[in-house]
C-alpha cells in the first residue's frame, strides 16, 4: 500500500483536466512539484496538448515534454515511463500510479517507528478552568518529556488561557511567551527550572524569554521574567527579533537556534502580528504555531503577509517529520465547526490542543482560493478570522 505524504490530485472541466503532484525530498533538498494540464478532443480518451506548469529538481522527480506528442518521467532511476500520446489512448490511472510511486521513494518517514524523534505524551484533556475559580491554580503544568514542558494558564487569571512552552538543551532553555493576565509566571518557571537543574546536577543554565508574537496575552510577565538570574528577554518588536536571532532577510529567510544540543528553526510568520514567529524543534518534530495556526479563531491583521507567512510554513515543513503543530489557545469545542464565544472561562468539551499538518495544508488550500480577499471562514478545527 502506497501512504507517504505526497500530494497528488486530479480534475476536469469539460475537456481540461489537470493533474497536480507535489513530492517531498529526501533531507532538506527542494522539493519536486510539477503539474500537467491536458485537452480532450470529442473523442473520449484521446488527450491531446500536455502542457508542463510547474517544475522540476534533478533530485526530486524529472518531467519532460516534447510537443504534445510525447512524454517520459523518470524518478529517482527506480521508475520511468514512455507513452505517446497522438495515437494511443493513455490511461490517467496509470499516470497517478507512477506518481504515487514516485512519492513512496520520497516518504518522510520510512518506517513507522518515530521518526528518529524523541517522543513525548501530550493529556488527553486539560484541567478545567472554573466554574469555581477558587479550586484552580494560576498554571497547569504538563512535562511532554524531561526536558519539555508546557504551562497552560487558568482561564481564572485571564480568559484567553495561553499556552507557554520550555525547553532545555545543554546550555540554555528557552521559554515561549510569559502569559496573560495578573500571575506569580516568573516563580513557577523558575521553579520548573530549578527542578530541571537538579535532575541534571546543574547549578545554573542561561534562560532565553523570547514571543510568538507581541500581543498583550504573551507578554504580560515579562517584568518579572527578566528580573531573573541568568536570563536574556527579547523584547518582543520586530527589530529585537531579527536582531537577537541574527536575520538579515525577513520574513522570507529562516535562521537556526541552538540551545545545544537541540537546534531549533526559527520562521518568521507576520499576518496575525508583525513579530509573529514558528519554531520548529528538531528534536521532537514540534512545530510552534503560536496564533497563526490553532484550534479556535486565527485573527488575521495583515491579509497578504499572513497568506504568504502560511505558505512559508508549508515550505519549510515539506519532506520533514513534523509530530504536532502546537499553537497558543484552545477556543474550539470538540463539535465540529463550533468553538466557545470570546471571554469563555469555563471549557468543558474544548478540543485537544494539537493539530496536525494537514491542518496547515488545509489553512493555505484556503487562503489561496481566497486570493488575497480573505474572509471569515469556518473550517472543523479552526475559524479564518479576518480583523
Amino acid at each position: 500500500m502506497l501512504t507517504a505524504p505526497c500530494v497528488h490530485s486530479m480534475w476536469r472541466l469539460g475537456g481540461i483536466g489537470l493533474i497536480s503532484a507535489s513530492c517531498p525530498p529526501r533531507s532538506n533538498r527542494t522539493p519536486s512539484t510539477f503539474r500537467l494540464r491536458w485537452h480532450q478532443k470529442a473523442g473520449p480518451k484521446r488527450l491531446l496538448n500536455f502542457e508542463a506548469l510547474g517544475r522540476d529538481t534533478a533530485e526530486g522527480l524529472s518531467l519532460c515534454l516534447a510537443y504534445s506528442s510525447s512524454f517520459s518521467f523518470h524518478c529517482k532511476g527506480i521508475i520511468s515511463a514512455d507513452m505517446k500520446l497522438t495515437d494511443y489512448i493513455c490511461s490517467i490511472p496509470i499516470l497517478i500510479l507512477l506518481l504515487a510511486a514516485c512519492c513512496k521513494v520520497e516518504a518522510q518517514a520510512p518506517q513507522p517507528n518515530g521518526g528518529g524523534l524523541r517522543t513525548g505524551v501530550l493529556p488527553r484533556t486539560w484541567q478545567i478552568s472554573g466554574p469555581q475559580c477558587a479550586a484552580n491554580p494560576q498554571f497547569q503544568i504538563h512535562e511532554y518529556n524531561q526536558d519539555l514542558y508546557i504551562f497552560r494558564e487558568s482561564g481564572c487569571s485571564n480568559y484567553e488561557k495561553p499556552f507557554l512552552y520550555l525547553l532545555f538543551g545543554k546550555e540554555k532553555a528557552l521559554l515561549l511567551d510569559t502569559g496573560a493576565g495578573k500571575t506569580d509566571v516568573a516563580r513557577i518557571v523558575k521553579n520548573q527550572i530549578n527542578e530541571w537543574l537538579s535532575r541534571n546536577n546543574r547549578e545554573s543554565i542561561t534562560l532565553i524569554v523570547a514571543h510568538t508574537h507581541a500581543h498583550r496575552d504573551h507578554i504580560s510577565g515579562d517584568e518579572q521574567l527578566k528580573a531573573l538570574p541568568h536570563t536574556t528577554l527579547v523584547e518582543p518588536k520586530t527589530s529585537a527579533v531579527q536582531a537577537f536571532f541574527g536575520f538579515r532577510n525577513w520574513p522570507s529567510e529562516v535562521v537556526t537556534y541552538d540551545l545545544g544540543g537541540r537546534v531549533l528553526d526559527v520562521i518568521p510568520i507576520p499576518g496575525h502580528e508583525a513579530s509573529s514567529i514558528a519554531v520548529y524543534d528538531r528534536q521532537t518534530g514540534i512545530l510552534f504555531t503560536g496564533d497563526t495556526l490553532y484550534p479556535g479563531r486565527l485573527y488575521v491583521e495583515d491579509a497578504p503577509a499572513f497568506a504568504l507567512s502560511t505558505q512559508r510554513l508549508v515550505d519549510f515543513t515539506q519532506g520533514k517529520v513534523v509530530t504536532h503543530l502546537l499553537g497558543n489557545h484552545i477556543e474550539q469545542t470538540r463539535t465540529p465547526y463550533l468553538d466557545y464565544p470570546i471571554r469563555t472561562v469555563y471549557q468543558p468539551d474544548e478540543h485537544e490542543l494539537e493539530l496536525g499538518r494537514a491542518h496547515l495544508l488545509e489553512l493555505n488550500d484556503a487562503l489561496r482560493e481566497m486570493n488575497g480577499k480573505i474572509v471569515r471562514m469556518a473550517f472543523r478545527d479552526f475559524t479564518i478570522w479576518p480583523e
